[in-house]
This record gives structure tokens, C-alpha cells and sequence, in this order.
């Protein structure tokens, strides 16, 4: 059984995550194939527009083979490095592709599944929806784009959902611009249908079909959010939970408490260093630079083992604090790559 379906429909191309068991989680192979197809469809005239979506089973995309970039974390790294390096290509090959891209994010969409969505012209939640980027829970860092689209959120939302790994539901996607459309998922067929019968015609079809969706519960604490984590420096951020006395504050600090300290500073930096990121190619090569030496680290491989392995949830971080992680720390984690080794686009 293919891992991805790659299909044409007429003038419309579709890409369909095909991996049900694994939540359609992405491989290396998976990537190369989607970054292939897209290559193609990119000088094909007779293509007008391209969809993204998963086939069988539940959730759009889980992210990325975890159990893989562990245990080349925890060897030699090669083929985490070629992971990141393929996905990144095929992520920015989207943010760049000319013609018009939809992606269905109906269910399950983090990490990698992140990554598919966000390049894309137009982006369809349900009420399916669960957008996230959970990585700090096992040692990682909202990659696949992460420092770019999240710092580029109101207030200090991305910092939130970067360093809690908060859920989102589709109303919240659209709220917050994540999402560009809110669609009940009974009606994809039919939209998805309509669009390959007209594909000039995405945006009215897609105006359509959509409802206004109702705030979102996190959204009414936006200013609270603004508040506790105005700082870029994570002991600010505790001390600030640890300061309010609210239900949410302290919910917010006991999460963050089980996060790994090393990739919550990781994340900070990342969002602030990605606000002000010169194009999506420049925060791509950083992202690999940064993931390329953060999947050799104890806190990666010690947080799948909590987490995915063992499941005891009871990951040891090394440093422990956040005082611990210094800041000569995450400026090597940050320091390019030789050239050689740098990430570049396809």
C-alpha cells in the first residue's frame, strides 16, 4: 500500500496522506514522493490548482515518524538530518508554490501535519480540527515553519502555543488566521468535488461552503496570555504564572512544568529570532540547523522514551530548570551550519 497517494483528477492534483495506523505521520519516502509531484505540477500548465489531504482513518497528519529521528538521535543522526532536510524542502516548496494549494485539515495536524498546512493558499479546519505543536513535551521545537507562522500570531499567542503545545480546535484555527476557512466536514466530498469540476473558482466555492465559527475558549484568554508571557525569557514566564493567582495561570505553569526546559528556550528564540526573518528560506535553514542538533540531545531522545516508548511520562531533563539551560547553551544549539551542511530548497 502506498504511504502517499499521488493523483490527478483533470486540472487538479491531490496529495493524500495514506498512512492511516500511524495518524498518517510522515516518512522520509512519504516527503520525496510529495516533493516530486510537486516539482512536476509546479511547470505543468494543464494543473491549475493542487489538494492536500489524507485518505483512510482518522486525523490529517500526526507529524513525523518519531521513533526514527530517536533512534538516529540517539546513533549517528544521519537519517533525522535527511528527515529534516526532505521535509523542509517539501514545506517550502509549498510556501512558494505558485498555484493554488488547499489543505483539508480535517482531524489530527501537528507537527509535520503543521508543516503540509500553514504553506498552503488556503486552509480548511472542521470541527475535527486539532492543530498543534506538541513538541517541547518530548524534547523537540515547533519546527516545520513554527518560528515563522507562530511569531507571526497577535499578542503573544505563538509563544504560548509554542511553549505549551496547546490544542486547537478548528473555530480557534480560523480566529487566529491558522486556518482560512471553517467547514463542517460533511461537506468536503461535495467542496472537494466542486473544486476539481472548477478550479478557478476555489475561493467562491470555498466562501461557500463556509460557517462562522463561534470564538474558541482560548481566545478569552488572550489578554492573559498577552500578560504572562510578554517576556522572551523563560524565567520571566514562570515567574509571572507563579505571580497570578487565576485557575489559568496555574493550569498554564503546572503544563510548562513538564515540558523540557532546553527546547522551551530553544522555542523562545526561535519565535523571536522568526519575527523578523528576511524569507521562510532563511527560517527553514535555521530550523535545520537548530533541529539537526537537537535530535542528538538528551532531552529528544529521553522525552520519546517518556513519552512514545516507555509512556511512563516521566521524562528526566537534563538541565532541569530553566536556570540550567545557559545561554552559551542555546547559542551553540543555534549557531549555522558550515556550508556544506546547511539546509537550501529544492
Amino acid at each position: 500500500m502506498s504511504e502517499v497517494l499521488i493523483e490527478r483528477n483533470g486540472p487538479v492534483a491531490r496529495l493524500r496522506l495514506n498512512r492511516p495506523k500511524q495518524l498518517h505521520a510522515l516518512n522520509t519516502a512519504m516527503c520525496e514522493a510529495m516533493l516530486a509531484a510537486l516539482a512536476e505540477w509546479r511547470t505543468d500548465d494543464a494543473v491549475r490548482a493542487i489538494l492536500i489531504d489524507h485518505a483512510d482513518g482518522r486525523g490529517f497528519c500526526a507529524g513525523g515518524d518519531i521513533r526514527m529521528l530517536a533512534a538516529s538521535g540517539a546513533a549517528d543522526g544521519v537519517a533525522a538530518r535527511a528527515f529534516f532536510h526532505t521535509e523542509y524542502r517539501l514545506d517550502h516548496a509549498l510556501f512558494t508554490c505558485a498555484k493554488p494549494t488547499v489543505a483539508f485539515m480535517d482531524g489530527v495536524t501537528m507537527g509535520g501535519g503543521v508543516g503540509l498546512s500553514l504553506p498552503c493558499r488556503y486552509r480548511v479546519a472542521t470541527e475535527n480540527t486539532r492543530l498543534a505543536m506538541p513538541e517541547t513535551g518530548i524534547g523537540l521545537f515547533p519546527d516545520v515553519g513554527g518560528g515563522w507562522y507562530l511569531s507571526r500570531l497577535s499578542g503573544r499567542m505563538g509563544q504560548f502555543l509554542a511553549l505549551t503545545g496547546h490544542r486547537l480546535g478548528g473555530a480557534e484555527c480560523v480566529k487566529l488566521g491558522l486556518a482560512t476557512h471553517y467547514i463542517p466536514s460533511a461537506e468536503l466530498a461535495a467542496l472537494k468535488a466542486a473544486i476539481t469540476a472548477q478550479p478557478d473558482a476555489i475561493a467562491a466555492l470555498l466562501a461557500d461552503k463556509a460557517e462562522v465559527p463561534e470564538e474558541g475558549a482560548i481566545l478569552r484568554h488572550a489578554d492573559a496570555i498577552d500578560r504572562l508571557f510578554d517576556s522572551d525569557k523563560l524565567e520571566d514566564v514562570f515567574a509571572a504564572l507563579e505571580a497570578e493567582d487565576s485557575d489559568f495561570a496555574r493550569a498554564t505553569l503546572a503544563t510548562l512544568r513538564t515540558k523540557s526546559p532546553q527546547t522551551m528556550k530553544v522555542s523562545l528564540k526561535l519565535l523571536l529570532d522568526g519575527a523578523t526573518m528576511p524569507t521562510f528560506e532563511d527560517e527553514m535553514r535555521q530550523e535545520y540547523a537548530v533541529g539537526a542538533r537537537v535530535v542528538q540531545r538528551h532531552d529528544f531522545i529521553e522525552g520519546v522514551r517518556a513519552v512514545i516508548v516507555d509512556k511512563d511520562n516521566a521524562p528526566r531533563w537534563d538541565p532541569a530548570t530553566p536556570e540550567g539551560v545557559s545561554d552559551h547553551l542555546i547559542d551553540q544549539i543555534f549557531a549555522p551550519l558550515p556550508d556544506g551542511e546547511a539546509w537550501s530548497p529544492a
